[in-house]
Protein backbone atom coordinates (compact mmCIF):
# COMPACT_ATOMS: atom_id res chain seq x y z
CA UNK A 1 0.00 0.00 0.00
CA UNK A 2 1.35 3.56 -1.04
CA UNK A 3 0.46 6.49 2.05
CA UNK A 4 -0.50 9.67 0.53
CA UNK A 5 1.14 11.23 3.86
CA UNK A 6 3.70 9.63 6.10
CA UNK A 7 4.74 12.33 8.86
CA UNK A 8 7.85 11.35 11.01
CA UNK A 9 7.95 13.07 14.32
CA UNK A 10 4.83 13.53 16.49
CA UNK A 11 5.90 16.84 18.31
CA UNK A 12 3.48 19.15 18.23
CA UNK A 13 4.46 20.68 14.67
CA UNK A 14 3.82 16.84 13.41
CA UNK A 15 0.98 16.18 15.38
CA UNK A 16 -0.68 19.42 14.33
CA UNK A 17 -0.19 18.45 10.35
CA UNK A 18 -1.44 15.09 11.18
CA UNK A 19 -4.58 16.24 12.82
CA UNK A 20 -5.30 18.62 10.26
CA UNK A 21 -4.58 16.36 7.16
CA UNK A 22 -7.04 13.27 8.96
CA UNK A 23 -9.98 15.91 8.59
CA UNK A 24 -9.30 14.57 4.88
CA UNK A 25 -10.11 11.69 2.96
CA UNK A 26 -6.52 9.84 2.37
CA UNK A 27 -4.21 7.70 4.13
CA UNK A 28 -1.65 8.89 6.60
CA UNK A 29 0.66 7.74 8.96
CA UNK A 30 2.76 9.14 12.07
CA UNK A 31 5.76 7.98 13.07
CA UNK A 32 7.47 8.86 16.31
CA UNK A 33 11.04 7.35 17.70
CA UNK A 34 10.04 7.90 21.31
CA UNK A 35 7.95 6.06 23.33
CA UNK A 36 5.75 9.06 23.66
CA UNK A 37 4.15 11.63 21.50
CA UNK A 38 4.85 16.07 22.34
CA UNK A 39 8.60 15.93 21.27
CA UNK A 40 10.10 18.50 24.26
CA UNK A 41 6.57 18.58 25.77
CA UNK A 42 7.10 17.02 29.05
CA UNK A 43 4.61 16.87 31.77
CA UNK A 44 5.21 14.52 34.75
CA UNK A 45 2.30 14.23 37.79
CA UNK A 46 3.82 12.60 40.95
CA UNK A 47 2.98 12.39 44.88
CA UNK A 48 0.89 15.33 44.28
CA UNK A 49 3.30 17.47 42.01
CA UNK A 50 2.75 18.76 38.73
CA UNK A 51 5.83 19.63 36.53
CA UNK A 52 7.43 20.27 33.42
CA UNK A 53 10.82 19.71 32.34
CA UNK A 54 10.26 21.06 28.64
CA UNK A 55 7.78 24.31 28.17
CA UNK A 56 5.93 25.86 30.80
CA UNK A 57 3.25 27.59 29.18
CA UNK A 58 1.89 28.70 25.85
CA UNK A 59 0.54 32.05 24.81
CA UNK A 60 -3.74 31.66 24.48
CA UNK A 61 -3.46 32.31 21.23
CA UNK A 62 -6.58 31.60 19.04
CA UNK A 63 -5.34 29.07 16.96
CA UNK A 64 -4.00 26.95 20.00
CA UNK A 65 -7.53 27.74 21.87
CA UNK A 66 -9.49 26.60 18.84
CA UNK A 67 -7.67 23.28 18.94
CA UNK A 68 -8.08 22.62 22.22
CA UNK A 69 -11.42 23.44 21.87
CA UNK A 70 -11.54 20.98 19.64
CA UNK A 71 -10.41 18.33 21.03
CA UNK A 72 -12.85 18.76 24.25
CA UNK A 73 -10.25 20.23 26.08
CA UNK A 74 -11.90 23.52 27.03
CA UNK A 75 -12.94 22.52 30.66
CA UNK A 76 -9.08 22.28 31.33
CA UNK A 77 -7.63 25.09 30.16
CA UNK A 78 -5.75 27.43 33.01
CA UNK A 79 -4.70 30.68 32.70
CA UNK A 80 -1.96 32.79 34.58
CA UNK A 81 -3.36 36.03 36.01
CA UNK A 82 -1.59 38.57 33.55
CA UNK A 83 -1.22 41.19 36.34
CA UNK A 84 1.44 38.91 38.31
CA UNK A 85 4.30 40.71 37.50
CA UNK A 86 7.77 39.16 35.90
CA UNK A 87 11.13 39.96 37.84
CA UNK A 88 14.48 40.64 36.96
CA UNK A 89 17.60 39.71 39.34
CA UNK A 90 19.65 42.90 38.74
CA UNK A 91 22.63 43.67 41.69
CA UNK A 92 21.48 41.93 44.33
CA UNK A 93 17.68 42.09 44.05
CA UNK A 94 14.34 40.83 42.30
CA UNK A 95 13.41 43.94 40.32
CA UNK A 96 9.98 44.01 38.41
CA UNK A 97 10.01 43.95 34.92
CA UNK A 98 8.13 47.32 33.81
CA UNK A 99 5.01 46.51 31.97
CA UNK A 100 3.78 50.25 31.52
CA UNK A 101 4.92 53.40 31.04
CA UNK A 102 4.26 54.74 34.63
CA UNK A 103 6.69 51.75 35.50
CA UNK A 104 8.80 52.29 33.00
CA UNK A 105 9.37 55.73 34.74
CA UNK A 106 9.96 54.39 38.14
CA UNK A 107 11.63 50.87 37.56
CA UNK A 108 14.70 50.66 39.58
CA UNK A 109 15.91 48.02 36.58
CA UNK A 110 17.29 51.55 34.68
CA UNK A 111 19.31 54.50 35.56
CA UNK A 112 18.11 57.74 35.08
CA UNK A 113 20.37 58.23 31.73
CA UNK A 114 19.25 54.64 30.80
CA UNK A 115 15.74 55.71 30.76
CA UNK A 116 16.35 58.87 28.80
CA UNK A 117 18.22 56.74 25.95
CA UNK A 118 15.55 54.13 25.72
CA UNK A 119 12.59 56.88 25.65
CA UNK A 120 15.17 58.74 22.72
CA UNK A 121 15.56 55.63 20.60
CA UNK A 122 11.66 54.23 21.56
CA UNK A 123 10.91 58.00 19.53
CA UNK A 124 12.96 57.78 16.50
CA UNK A 125 16.68 58.91 17.89
CA UNK A 126 18.62 55.99 16.69
CA UNK A 127 22.08 56.17 14.64
CA UNK A 128 21.53 53.66 11.52
CA UNK A 129 22.40 50.19 11.28
CA UNK A 130 25.98 49.38 10.29
CA UNK A 131 26.22 47.28 7.24
CA UNK A 132 25.45 43.47 7.06
CA UNK A 133 23.36 41.49 9.44
CA UNK A 134 22.22 42.76 12.75
CA UNK A 135 22.47 40.87 15.47
CA UNK A 136 20.01 40.87 18.70
CA UNK A 137 22.40 42.22 21.05
CA UNK A 138 23.26 45.26 18.32
CA UNK A 139 19.78 45.76 17.13
CA UNK A 140 18.47 46.74 20.69
CA UNK A 141 21.55 48.37 22.05
CA UNK A 142 21.12 50.49 19.09
CA UNK A 143 17.39 51.23 19.59
CA UNK A 144 17.08 51.05 23.27
CA UNK A 145 20.85 51.65 24.59
CA UNK A 146 22.87 49.06 26.10
CA UNK A 147 20.94 48.84 29.79
CA UNK A 148 17.89 48.23 28.18
CA UNK A 149 19.66 45.57 25.64
CA UNK A 150 21.69 44.14 28.73
CA UNK A 151 19.45 44.07 31.78
CA UNK A 152 16.13 43.61 29.78
CA UNK A 153 16.32 42.01 26.46
CA UNK A 154 19.50 39.66 27.11
CA UNK A 155 17.82 37.95 29.57
CA UNK A 156 14.57 37.43 28.11
CA UNK A 157 16.33 35.90 25.17
CA UNK A 158 18.33 33.38 27.73
CA UNK A 159 14.80 32.45 29.00
CA UNK A 160 13.09 32.07 25.37
CA UNK A 161 15.89 30.91 23.30
CA UNK A 162 18.75 30.04 25.78
CA UNK A 163 20.36 31.91 23.52
CA UNK A 164 23.29 34.03 23.19
CA UNK A 165 21.88 37.80 21.95
CA UNK A 166 25.66 38.62 20.67
CA UNK A 167 25.42 35.98 18.19
CA UNK A 168 21.28 35.75 17.13
CA UNK A 169 19.82 37.21 14.01
CA UNK A 170 18.08 40.17 14.81
CA UNK A 171 15.82 39.53 11.66
CA UNK A 172 15.53 35.89 12.35
CA UNK A 173 14.91 36.03 16.03
CA UNK A 174 12.87 39.18 16.48
CA UNK A 175 11.23 39.99 12.54
CA UNK A 176 8.29 41.62 14.05
CA UNK A 177 9.96 44.04 15.94
CA UNK A 178 12.77 44.97 13.21
CA UNK A 179 10.26 45.62 11.37
CA UNK A 180 8.64 48.23 12.84
CA UNK A 181 11.64 49.98 12.22
CA UNK A 182 11.15 49.85 8.18
CA UNK A 183 8.36 52.65 8.61
CA UNK A 184 10.66 55.33 10.32
CA UNK A 185 9.47 57.17 13.90
CA UNK A 186 11.27 54.65 16.10
CA UNK A 187 10.11 51.74 17.59
CA UNK A 188 7.13 53.03 19.67
CA UNK A 189 5.46 54.76 16.58
CA UNK A 190 5.67 51.18 14.63
CA UNK A 191 4.30 49.64 17.71
CA UNK A 192 1.28 51.85 17.27
CA UNK A 193 0.90 51.95 13.61
CA UNK A 194 1.06 47.82 14.02
CA UNK A 195 -1.54 47.31 15.77
CA UNK A 196 -4.07 49.79 14.25
CA UNK A 197 -3.08 47.65 10.96
CA UNK A 198 -3.01 44.28 12.47
CA UNK A 199 -5.96 42.08 12.05
CA UNK A 200 -8.20 41.65 14.99
CA UNK A 201 -7.59 38.52 16.90
CA UNK A 202 -10.94 36.39 16.74
CA UNK A 203 -10.97 33.89 19.59
CA UNK A 204 -13.45 30.76 20.19
CA UNK A 205 -16.96 32.42 21.40
CA UNK A 206 -17.20 29.49 23.54
CA UNK A 207 -14.15 30.78 25.88
CA UNK A 208 -13.71 33.18 27.98
CA UNK A 209 -10.88 35.86 26.15
CA UNK A 210 -7.82 35.65 28.14
CA UNK A 211 -6.47 38.81 28.97
CA UNK A 212 -3.21 40.54 27.56
CA UNK A 213 -0.16 38.80 28.68
CA UNK A 214 -1.52 35.92 30.38
CA UNK A 215 -0.11 32.26 29.90
CA UNK A 216 -1.87 29.50 29.71
CA UNK A 217 -1.31 25.47 30.44
CA UNK A 218 -3.47 22.88 31.20
CA UNK A 219 -4.61 20.91 34.49
CA UNK A 220 -2.38 18.12 34.31
CA UNK A 221 0.19 19.98 32.07
CA UNK A 222 0.56 21.02 28.72
CA UNK A 223 1.23 17.02 28.07
CA UNK A 224 -2.71 16.90 27.71
CA UNK A 225 -2.40 18.83 24.36
CA UNK A 226 0.02 16.00 22.63
CA UNK A 227 -2.13 13.30 24.38
CA UNK A 228 -5.24 14.63 23.01
CA UNK A 229 -4.54 14.62 19.22
CA UNK A 230 -2.63 11.38 19.52
CA UNK A 231 -6.04 9.78 20.70
CA UNK A 232 -7.80 11.47 17.88
CA UNK A 233 -6.00 9.64 15.37
CA UNK A 234 -5.74 6.14 17.23
CA UNK A 235 -4.16 3.81 14.78
CA UNK A 236 -2.55 5.87 12.54
CA UNK A 237 0.27 6.42 15.01
CA UNK A 238 2.93 4.39 15.16
CA UNK A 239 5.53 4.74 18.37
CA UNK A 240 9.32 3.48 18.54
CA UNK A 241 9.44 3.54 14.85
CA UNK A 242 12.89 5.32 14.34
CA UNK A 243 13.66 7.14 10.56
CA UNK A 244 16.77 5.55 9.27
CA UNK A 245 16.67 6.37 5.81
CA UNK A 246 15.08 8.07 2.53
CA UNK A 247 14.72 7.11 -0.78
CA UNK A 248 12.78 8.58 -3.68
CA UNK A 249 11.26 5.70 -5.80
CA UNK A 250 11.26 5.69 -9.89
CA UNK A 251 7.63 6.45 -9.27
CA UNK A 252 8.54 9.75 -7.83
CA UNK A 253 6.72 8.40 -3.85
CA UNK A 254 9.63 8.52 -1.14
CA UNK A 255 10.53 4.76 0.18
CA UNK A 256 10.91 5.49 4.23
CA UNK A 257 12.96 2.49 6.31
CA UNK A 258 12.24 2.62 10.08
CA UNK A 259 14.00 0.15 13.18
CA UNK A 260 10.80 -0.59 15.03
CA UNK A 261 10.61 -2.90 17.72
CA UNK A 262 9.43 -5.45 16.10
CA UNK A 263 12.30 -5.05 13.39
CA UNK A 264 12.72 -3.30 10.03
CA UNK A 265 9.77 -1.54 8.53
CA UNK A 266 9.31 0.24 5.24
CA UNK A 267 7.06 2.43 4.24
CA UNK A 268 6.01 3.78 0.80
CA UNK A 269 4.08 7.06 0.54
CA UNK A 270 3.23 10.01 -2.22
CA UNK A 271 4.47 12.73 0.15
CA UNK A 272 6.65 13.17 3.45
CA UNK A 273 6.90 15.32 6.32
CA UNK A 274 9.64 15.79 8.41
CA UNK A 275 8.82 17.08 11.75
CA UNK A 276 11.83 16.43 13.34
CA UNK A 277 15.38 18.36 14.73
CA UNK A 278 17.46 19.98 12.19
CA UNK A 279 20.22 18.04 12.69
CA UNK A 280 18.41 14.82 12.47
CA UNK A 281 17.05 16.16 9.01
CA UNK A 282 20.17 16.83 7.98
CA UNK A 283 21.27 13.48 8.76
CA UNK A 284 18.31 11.82 5.97
CA UNK A 285 18.72 14.30 3.60
CA UNK A 286 22.62 13.84 2.68
CA UNK A 287 22.05 11.65 0.37
CA UNK A 288 19.56 12.93 -1.50
CA UNK A 289 19.83 17.11 -0.53
CA UNK A 290 23.77 17.82 -0.06
CA UNK A 291 23.52 21.70 0.06
CA UNK A 292 19.89 21.54 2.59
CA UNK A 293 21.65 19.16 4.55
CA UNK A 294 24.94 21.19 5.01
CA UNK A 295 22.43 24.21 5.60
CA UNK A 296 20.22 22.73 8.61
CA UNK A 297 23.28 20.73 10.12
CA UNK A 298 24.52 24.52 10.49
CA UNK A 299 22.06 25.39 12.93
CA UNK A 300 23.23 25.09 16.50
CA UNK A 301 21.21 23.42 19.36
CA UNK A 302 22.70 24.01 23.08
CA UNK A 303 22.23 22.13 25.83
CA UNK A 304 20.18 23.28 28.37
CA UNK A 305 19.04 21.65 32.09
CA UNK A 306 15.63 22.08 33.67
CA UNK A 307 15.84 21.33 37.15
CA UNK A 308 12.47 21.69 39.10
CA UNK A 309 12.58 21.45 42.89
CA UNK A 310 9.89 21.87 45.30
CA UNK A 311 10.32 23.46 48.70
CA UNK A 312 8.26 23.81 52.06
CA UNK A 313 6.45 27.13 52.18
CA UNK A 314 9.20 27.75 55.26
CA UNK A 315 12.10 27.34 53.24
CA UNK A 316 10.48 30.78 50.85
CA UNK A 317 12.05 33.74 51.78
CA UNK A 318 10.09 36.17 49.87
CA UNK A 319 6.07 35.97 48.54
CA UNK A 320 6.01 34.29 45.43
CA UNK A 321 3.24 36.49 43.60
CA UNK A 322 4.84 36.25 39.89
CA UNK A 323 5.76 34.32 37.10
CA UNK A 324 9.14 34.36 38.05
CA UNK A 325 12.69 35.32 37.91
CA UNK A 326 15.30 35.88 34.73
CA UNK A 327 18.77 36.51 35.61
CA UNK A 328 20.96 38.92 33.47
CA UNK A 329 24.67 37.09 32.56
CA UNK A 330 27.24 38.84 34.85
CA UNK A 331 25.16 38.70 38.39
CA UNK A 332 27.00 36.06 40.12
CA UNK A 333 24.25 33.51 39.01
CA UNK A 334 24.52 30.70 36.81
CA UNK A 335 20.98 29.64 36.33
CA UNK A 336 19.29 31.86 33.32
CA UNK A 337 15.63 31.42 35.18
CA UNK A 338 13.32 30.17 36.93
CA UNK A 339 9.71 29.70 37.02
CA UNK A 340 7.69 30.28 39.89
CA UNK A 341 4.84 26.98 38.77
CA UNK A 342 3.06 26.73 41.87
CA UNK A 343 2.35 30.66 41.81
CA UNK A 344 1.61 30.42 38.03
CA UNK A 345 -1.21 27.39 37.82
CA UNK A 346 -3.10 26.17 40.54
CA UNK A 347 -2.84 22.26 41.61
CA UNK A 348 1.13 21.98 40.72
CA UNK A 349 1.87 21.92 44.51
CA UNK A 350 0.46 20.18 47.78
CA UNK A 351 -0.67 22.39 50.32
CA UNK A 352 2.34 23.34 51.96
CA UNK A 353 5.15 23.08 48.99
CA UNK A 354 6.15 25.55 46.16
CA UNK A 355 7.79 24.24 42.81
CA UNK A 356 9.89 26.17 40.93
CA UNK A 357 11.10 25.61 38.00
CA UNK A 358 14.48 26.67 36.57
CA UNK A 359 16.47 26.47 33.89
CA UNK A 360 20.31 26.59 33.55
CA UNK A 361 23.17 25.87 30.55
CA UNK A 362 22.43 27.42 26.88
CA UNK A 363 24.43 29.13 24.07
CA UNK A 364 26.27 31.28 27.05
CA UNK A 365 26.98 28.27 29.25
CA UNK A 366 27.61 24.70 26.95
CA UNK A 367 29.83 23.00 29.47
CA UNK A 368 26.29 22.28 31.49
CA UNK A 369 26.54 19.23 29.24
CA UNK A 370 29.42 17.99 31.17
CA UNK A 371 28.42 18.07 35.06
CA UNK A 372 26.76 15.58 36.76
CA UNK A 373 23.03 15.54 37.74
CA UNK A 374 23.82 16.56 41.59
CA UNK A 375 26.33 18.92 40.69
CA UNK A 376 23.64 20.98 38.36
CA UNK A 377 20.96 20.59 41.34
CA UNK A 378 23.86 21.76 43.49
CA UNK A 379 24.34 24.74 41.76
CA UNK A 380 20.46 25.66 40.81
CA UNK A 381 19.98 25.44 44.55
CA UNK A 382 22.82 27.74 45.25
CA UNK A 383 21.42 29.96 43.14
CA UNK A 384 17.88 30.14 44.47
CA UNK A 385 18.99 30.34 48.27
CA UNK A 386 20.72 33.74 46.89
CA UNK A 387 17.69 34.90 45.02
CA UNK A 388 14.53 33.53 46.93
CA UNK A 389 15.32 30.62 50.04
CA UNK A 390 16.18 30.93 53.56
CA UNK A 391 19.69 30.37 54.08
CA UNK A 392 18.82 26.88 55.56
CA UNK A 393 16.64 25.50 53.04
CA UNK A 394 16.97 22.15 51.56
CA UNK A 395 15.40 21.15 48.65
CA UNK A 396 13.10 18.28 47.21
CA UNK A 397 14.80 17.17 43.45
CA UNK A 398 11.43 16.49 41.43
CA UNK A 399 13.59 15.97 38.49
CA UNK A 400 17.03 17.28 36.40
CA UNK A 401 16.34 16.31 32.53
CA UNK A 402 19.50 17.55 30.56
CA UNK A 403 18.09 17.89 27.22
CA UNK A 404 21.49 17.96 25.27
CA UNK A 405 20.43 19.59 21.86
CA UNK A 406 17.44 22.20 23.30
CA UNK A 407 16.23 25.02 21.55
CA UNK A 408 17.40 25.83 17.44
CA UNK A 409 19.34 29.00 17.43
CA UNK A 410 18.54 31.44 14.83
CA UNK A 411 21.90 32.84 14.89
CA UNK A 412 23.51 34.97 11.88
CA UNK A 413 22.97 33.43 8.65
CA UNK A 414 19.66 31.77 9.81
CA UNK A 415 17.55 33.50 7.18
CA UNK A 416 20.05 32.42 4.25
CA UNK A 417 20.31 28.83 5.45
CA UNK A 418 16.96 28.49 5.63
CA UNK A 419 16.88 29.89 2.04
CA UNK A 420 19.19 27.05 0.96
CA UNK A 421 16.80 24.63 2.45
CA UNK A 422 13.94 26.12 0.51
CA UNK A 423 15.48 26.40 -2.95
CA UNK A 424 16.78 21.81 -2.68
CA UNK A 425 13.10 21.23 -1.45
CA UNK A 426 11.84 22.70 -4.60
CA UNK A 427 13.57 20.05 -6.56
CA UNK A 428 12.03 17.18 -4.20
CA UNK A 429 8.28 17.34 -4.78
CA UNK A 430 6.23 16.27 -1.48
CA UNK A 431 8.93 16.38 0.56
CA UNK A 432 8.39 18.96 2.99
CA UNK A 433 9.71 20.11 6.66
CA UNK A 434 7.56 21.76 9.65
CA UNK A 435 10.19 22.13 12.42
CA UNK A 436 10.57 24.88 15.01
CA UNK A 437 13.74 25.95 13.47
CA UNK A 438 12.07 27.76 10.63
CA UNK A 439 10.33 30.85 12.30
CA UNK A 440 9.29 30.33 15.72
CA UNK A 441 9.57 27.95 18.69
CA UNK A 442 6.21 28.73 20.50
CA UNK A 443 3.91 26.12 20.91
CA UNK A 444 1.03 28.56 19.24
CA UNK A 445 3.18 29.05 16.08
CA UNK A 446 3.98 25.15 15.90
CA UNK A 447 0.53 24.66 15.99
CA UNK A 448 -0.12 27.36 13.29
CA UNK A 449 2.62 26.03 11.14
CA UNK A 450 1.50 22.34 11.18
CA UNK A 451 -1.96 23.53 9.97
CA UNK A 452 -0.30 25.54 7.27
CA UNK A 453 2.05 22.39 6.27
CA UNK A 454 -1.20 20.44 5.95
CA UNK A 455 -2.88 22.68 3.97
CA UNK A 456 0.59 22.73 1.16
CA UNK A 457 0.56 19.17 1.31
CA UNK A 458 -3.46 18.48 0.79
CA UNK A 459 -2.81 21.09 -2.03
CA UNK A 460 0.28 19.10 -3.60
CA UNK A 461 -1.38 16.03 -3.23
CA UNK A 462 -4.49 17.19 -5.03
CA UNK A 463 -2.31 18.44 -8.02
CA UNK A 464 -0.85 15.21 -8.32
CA UNK A 465 -3.80 13.61 -8.98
Amino acid sequence: MVLDTLIVGAGLSGLSTALSLAQQPQSLLVAEQRDRVGGNITSVEQDGFIWEEGPTSFQPVPTLLELALALGLQDELVFADAKLPRYVYWQGRLRPVPMSPLAALTTTLLSPVGKLRALAGALGFVPPAAAGEETVADFFRRHLGAEVAQRLVAPFVSGVYAGDPQRLSAIAAFRRVVQLEAAGGGLLAGALRARQTAPKLVFPAELPRPPRGALGSFRQGIGMLPQAIAAKLGDRLRLQWQLQQIAVTPQQTYQALFATPTGPQTLESRSLVLSLPAHTIAELLRPLQPSASQALAAIPYPPVACVVLAYPDAAIARPLTGFGHLVPRGQGIRTLGTIWSSSLFPGRAPAGWQVLTSFIGGATDPEIAQLEPSAIVAAVHEDLRQVLLQPAAEPKVLAVHLWSRAIPQYSLGHLTRLAVVEQALSQQPGLFLCSNFSDSVALGDCVRRGQETAQVVQAYLAAAR
